[in-house]
């Protein structure tokens, strides 16, 4: 049996998160969908610090760049900084298909970038996508794949 994927989406837009959620339930992945919608809230779940003290470390995470407060970049940059975080997956997902914004991404060290599609039957493909290649056919670093 898999166990469950523990998934933290970074997403101030209730619209898209309604989306995630529901790709990944036609999906039928078993996983857990966490979801913060600002960079501070992004960091202490990571972190496990706060209100997130108890929630469970996330084996990806999907972050928005448009965000209150912290921006995305920033959130990524601290991640990646990290020593004991920096291992783990992290997909931009994003509405920004600016190259500035790309490059930026993987400058700081993004695992991916994807620009949210416009089409409802897109967007849901391209959540089922990262999910499958994440979560089923990537390896891991061993930090992660241990839980799998």
């Amino acid at each position: 049996m898999v166990p469950r994927v523990e998934i933290l989406l970074v997403e101030d837009s209730p619209a898209d998160v309604g989306l995630v959620r529901e790709a990944l339930l036609e999906l039928g992945a078993e996983h857990q969908l966490h979801v913060v919608q600002d960079g501070d809230d992004a960091l202490a779940f990571v972190q496990g610090q706060g209100k997130y003290m108890s929630s469970p470390r996330p084996d990806l995470v999907l972050l928005d760049i448009n965000l209150p407060g912290k921006s995305g970049f920033d959130v990524l940059q601290e991640i990646k900084e990290h020593p004991e975080f920096r291992l783990l997956p992290v997909v931009i997902l994003s509405s920004s298909r600016a190259k500035k914004d790309v490059e930026k991404a993987y400058r700081l060290c993004a695992n991916g970038y994807v620009a949210k599609p416009r089409e409802l039957d897109d967007f849901y493909r391209v959540i089922r996508n990262i999910y499958i290649f994440w979560m089923t056919t990537a390896e891991l670093p061993q930090a992660y794949a241990a839980r799998r």
